[in-house]
């Protein structure tokens, strides 16, 4: 059997922040790719404003260096579980990961999450023990919690048997010692390592053509592309093949354009061979999955398995009094032909109508969807979402939920608040380690319903110092009662107006206010937070009575607490089942369903009744 020996794929996985993309810059700035007056910007993969700002991978993004003559192929993938459907099919793509791994924080959720992936498709480990200049490193500890994470997920021997390279990516250093003083000026060691274990592929170019499609990406000069691998055999500019369909059909097309990657760039080729990761246009409806085959020989590779989404939420078209006045694209056709957009490169997402102008939007998790809405905001759509919601499923006869694996780091005394708060929830504790310097590691197994609007507490109780980390586990079956949720009833504005300092003086003892002195509030909008568990209509737009009899400083101590402006997952985790978000290019406001008090509460008596 031929093997390609100019060519390696790879994917650099890791939990979040454990330093993947930055280790991605590095290795471009060291090989032989960049011309020399490249000037290469932080986070140079992560091309998406959101990415950029929330120093998060969402999307996968593949590179090619090359290295004394090996052309490296690199996928750089999604650290958050919530985009686990890239990190799966990029497994296929690849026949090595560089598992990245911080010094200090070790093995996470995220971490266990995607080297099961990697170790279901048998691909070959190498392990980055990243961060290694950290006063608090522990790398030798690490590398033992990353062997018993191995073992744990059933590696076979020869991946057990993984090189381990010892860097900082931040700093451009690399070496085989554990000894941060050891560290050398180069991304030599890391490069040598995939070389020497990453398997070369096969050489079947001289075979049938086969090529399966991993990822998507839309443009609007050329349509869809296709990126995947080439399997089998060559394809080239101007020929005629066959795409196997998901459903068993089969369409011809043309190739009209091939690129490949390198470097930041993609560069057109006129040909791609067995092993070369490339993007295909020409095929209107190509979809993650499927084949891309000789016309004489159709034969389709094995379908992409794709995780099912866990959570859904209803979208809307915004109905509100304000609505219109801050965003370009208001109407149902528009916001349905965004949401089709986004199934043409996302394939972990599902969107479904269930009137002229709502949608169930169902993903992979509360980052997923929050990040669809944050972009449709910033490009000018206005819409209304709903609270989110589990997917129940039907397993056997037995009504199953989502269950997630929960871990936290906290300083010990916050322990017992988040153990209990965690078990009013119905999370069950799975163990606890003590990692040193006072601090403690909890793994939970928690229902995800009950993980819902959590974040918010878990912060307030640990005092912004916890750090907590979930993903999806399992379906179980179905706790009976409700879980999680607000404690705390909302304050709705009774009024509409601009909202006033005198009135929210008033409202303030009341509670936790959402708005500040002259914002724009309507009726049944919510505008803060009640100290008690019911709702309360407060008029916040009231001004003060000017009358003849003035005190000299009376009104110029008047001062009021900041408010507390709620951030767009703040919005949605707050949310309850009788409430709406409303998101525009400018703002976001939660409102009620039903506006009108009196409506509200006849609505809630009839639900009384019917409960």
């Amino acid at each position: 059997m031929k093997f390609r020996e100019d060519i390696r794929n790879v994917a650099i996985i890791a939990h979040v922040d454990h330093g993947k993309t930055t280790l991605v810059d590095e290795l471009l700035k060291q090989s032989d790719t960049l011309e020399g007056h490249t000037q290469l910007q932080e986070r140079a993969m992560d091309s998406n404003a959101i990415e950029s700002e929330r120093g998060i991978t969402i999307l996968a993004k593949n590179t090619a260096v090359d290295y004394k003559g090996t052309r490296i192929n690199i996928l750089d993938t999604p650290g958050h579980a919530d985009f686990g459907g890239e990190v799966e099919r990029i497994m296929k793509m690849v026949d090595g990961v560089v598992l990245v791994v911080d010094a200090y924080e070790g093995t996470m959720p995220q971490t266990r999450f995607v080297l099961k992936k990697a170790l279901e498709q048998k691909v070959t480990p190498i392990v980055v023990v990243n961060k290694i200049d950290k006063p608090s490193a522990r790398p030798e500890h690490v590398v033992d919690e990353v062997l018993e994470l191995f073992i744990e997920l059933g590696a076979d021997d020869d991946q057990l048997d993984f090189p381990v390279v010892y860097a900082s990516a931040l700093n451009g250093t690399s070496s085989d010692s554990d000894n941060p003083e050891d560290q050398e000026p180069t991304m030599a060691f890391i490069f040598d390592q995939i070389i020497q274990h990453v398997p070369a592929p096969v050489d079947n170019s001289d075979e049938p053509l086969q090529f399966q499609v991993s990822l998507l990406d839309y443009n609007d000069y050329v349509g869809r592309i296709g990126i995947g691998r080439v399997f089998r055999g060559t394809m080239k500019v101007g020929d005629q093949v066959a795409l196997m369909k998901l459903d068993g059909s089969v369409k011809n097309f043309r190739v009209t354009k091939i690129f490949g990657f390198f470097g930041l760039q993609r560069v057109e080729i006129n040909e791609a061979k067995a092993g070369d990761l490339i993007a295909v246009s020409g095929m209107e409806d190509i979809f993650v999955g499927e084949t891309v085959a000789d016309v004489a020989h159709q034969e389709a590779l094995p379908i992409l398995h794709i995780d099912e989404p866990t959570l859904q939420m209803t979208f809307l078209v915004n109905n509100s009094p304000f609505a219109g006045r801050e965003g370009k694209f208001v109407t149902a056709r528009k916001i349905e032909e965004r949401l089709m957009a986004e199934l043409q490169t996302d394939v972990s997402l599902r969107v479904e109508p269930i009137a002229p102008d709502a949608w169930t939007v169902s993903g992979r998790g509360e980052l997923h969807l929050s990040i669809l809405i944050e972009n449709m905001r910033r490009e000018g759509f206005e819409l209304q979402v709903s609270r989110p919601e589990v997917i129940e499923r039907d397993i056997e006869g037995i009504k199953c939920e989502p269950f997630e694996r929960v871990q936290i780091d906290t300083p010990e005394e916050y322990m017992g608040s988040v153990i209990e708060s965690l078990s009013l929830r119905k999370g069950e504790m799975q163990d606890m380690i003590h990692t040193g310097n006072g601090q403690i590691r909890l793994i939970f197994l928690a229902p995800a319903r009950g993980l819902i609007g959590y974040t918010t507490d878990f912060l307030s109780m640990t005092r912004g110092y916890g750090i907590m980390h979930h993903t999806f586990d399992q379906y179980l079956p179905m706790i009976k009662g409700t879980i999680g949720g607000r404690h705390q009833g909302a304050l709705v504005s009774i009024d509409t107006g601009k909202a006033t300092m005198y009135s929210i003086m008033s409202v303030e003892e009341r509670g936790t206010v959402f708005v500040e002195p002259t914002t724009d509030v309507y009726e049944g909008m919510i505008v803060g937070e009640n100290n008690r568990d019911n709702d309360l209509t407060v008029n916040i737009t009231k001004a003060k009575q000017m009358t003849n009899v003035r005190s000299a400083n009376k009104d110029q101590t008047s001062v009021i607490k900041k408010a507390k402006i709620l951030t767009l997952e703040e919005s949605l985790e707050f949310l309850n089942d009788d409430e709406y978000c409303e998101v525009t290019p400018e703002s976001i406001r939660l409102r009620k369903q039903i506006l009108n008090k009196n409506e509200r509460e006849k609505a809630s008596k009839k639900k009384k009744n019917v409960d």
